[in-house]
């Protein structure tokens, strides 16, 4: 694919990063001197240092033969500007705009195709519904949910003395109840494909595929039990503390409705009591009154004496959510050394969600990682549905459906094999879903769950979409 990417920002850097490494052509606009060096210098593609919103710097960077337009710029009005001009010349062009205002979205969702543009990406929304899927699920580690299918992939961090510190993958079957698949260890920052021979050990990380109550079990087995959460406390009342705060409370505005009704429905169970702390002091007073059941504190969450006083040690999960990506970690790490049962911290990149993780926060959500993922899934190439990224982004989880004629249909799984490697974790089979063994064999219409090394993606629409 041909990809124009608008924006060099952290999401812009990336998202081309990755698209190079799958084999695609990207070229990347960016008016800041400043950014457009630094991504001339580490990205192997056409870097243009000039306004985006001009069509001929747009032709310049290869729209008139492009696949795709993604705009990332910090101004929502200028990505949609630029979709529409891009539209007005080139309306075939698939193009995606990242926005923060929830009106453009609910406006597009409600079948107003603004300007030409095919998707809008949320950032604010798609980071608010994974860390409502993580309370769903105890918040206990990174989890992964597949459309359905009544599997889930779960991480679970080994810890000494666990039942899986010293157990051979080969053996792994024996000790777990159900039916499961350890998919990817992440050790000493370096990600595995595992085989029968890998001993797992303190210190690794495993990714679990299973069925949910399956999986319980495991969480169990290990040592995480799950912990009842009532009293969840939001650090930070921006656009991100206040959708989760909706989301658990159930909250919209009379005039408008929320904007998670456009996106995965979020169905808040009874008895959440939640507490926001918040510094500014007019945010409060819009905060109490939009969640007048919600304890809304208009103080600054540094301040230990403030901690002590409104007890937060009380609380059963804590949420950071600032704009802060270091204060989140923080917080997150203090409060659960006075007594807080479970953390979640936004943090900017993966980078930072590592150390957050061996700092002990329960589930670490990069941002722009988040958003990157969504973007992909917008950019599918033929047979390929959903792509998610996992550890330091290497690995690659693809949601593929096998094509008429697809060259994979017909073949035993033990006579396929990826040049990078990968495993198949799941099959989906007219509804029917299933972890495949060794006598599977690849059929037409079925749905696909495959991990990967990244760069794999190219040859996986090879193998599994329709010949043309």
């Amino acid at each position: 694919m041909r990809i124009v990417i608008v924006g060099a920002g952290l999401v812009g850097i990336q998202l081309a990063r990755y698209l190079i490494q799958e084999k695609h052509d990207v070229s990347l606009v960016e008016s800041v001197e400043e950014r457009a060096r630094y991504a001339s210098n580490r990205l192997d593609c056409l870097v243009i240092h000039d306004e985006g919103n001009n069509l001929r710097v747009l032709e310049d960077a290869g729209i008139a033969k492009a696949d795709a337009l993604v705009c990332v710029t910090g101004s929502d009005e200028v990505n949609m500007i630029i979709c529409g001009l891009a539209a007005s010349r080139y309306p075939k062009l698939r193009k995606i705009a990242r926005v923060r205002n929830g009106d453009y979205v609910k406006l597009h969702k409600a079948g107003d195709r603004m300007l030409g543009i095919d998707h809008f990406v949320h950032p604010d929304v798609e980071v608010s519904e994974s860390v409502l899927n993580a309370i769903e699920h105890g918040v206990r580690g990174d989890i992964l949910e597949f459309e359905g299918v009544p599997y889930i992939l779960g991480s679970i961090d080994i810890t000494p003395g666990c039942v899986f510190d010293g157990l051979a993958i080969k053996d792994y079957r024996k000790t777990a109840p159900g039916e499961s698949l350890i998919t990817l260890v992440e050790r000493s920052g370096e990600t595995i494909l595992p085989g029968g021979a890998t001993v797992l050990a303190k210190g690794d990380r495993i990714h679990i595929l299973a069925r949910k109550g399956d999986l319980d079990r495991i969480f169990r087995l290990s040592g995480r039990t799950e912990q009842p959460l009532r009293n969840i406390g939001i650090v930070g009342g921006g656009r991100i503390g206040t959708l989760i705060a909706e989301g658990l409370l159930g909250q919209e505005e009379e005039t408008k409705p929320s904007v998670f009704s456009f996106f995965k429905t979020f169905i808040p169970r009874k008895g959440y009591r939640v507490t926001i702390i918040e510094q500014d002091y007019i945010l409060c007073k819009e905060l109490a009154a939009r969640f007048p059941e919600a304890l809304i504190l208009n103080e600054d969450i540094s301040e230990e004496s403030f901690t002590v006083e409104e007890q937060l040690d009380k609380l059963d999960l804590i949420i950071t959510t600032t704009n802060r990506q270091e204060i989140n970690i923080i917080t997150a790490v203090y409060l659960k050394s006075r007594g807080v049962g479970k953390a979640i911290a936004m943090v900017t990149g993966p980078g930072y969600a590592a150390i957050a993780r061996q700092l002990g926060v329960d589930v670490v959500l990069p941002m722009k990682t988040v958003v990157v993922d969504s973007i992909l899934s917008h950019l599918m190439g033929q047979g390929v549905k959903e792509v998610h990224r996992l550890g330091d982004g290497s690995v690659d989880i693809i949601e593929v459906e096998i094509g008429k004629d697809a060259p994979a249909a017909d073949t035993a799984i033990s006579d396929f094999r990826l040049s990078a490697g990968g495993l198949l974790m799941l099959v989906n089979r007219r509804g029917d879903s299933f972890i495949p063994r060794g006598d599977y064999v690849f059929t037409e219409g079925d749905r696909l769950v495959l991990i990967t090394k990244a760069g794999s993606r190219t040859e996986i629409e090879k193998y599994f979409g329709t010949k043309l």
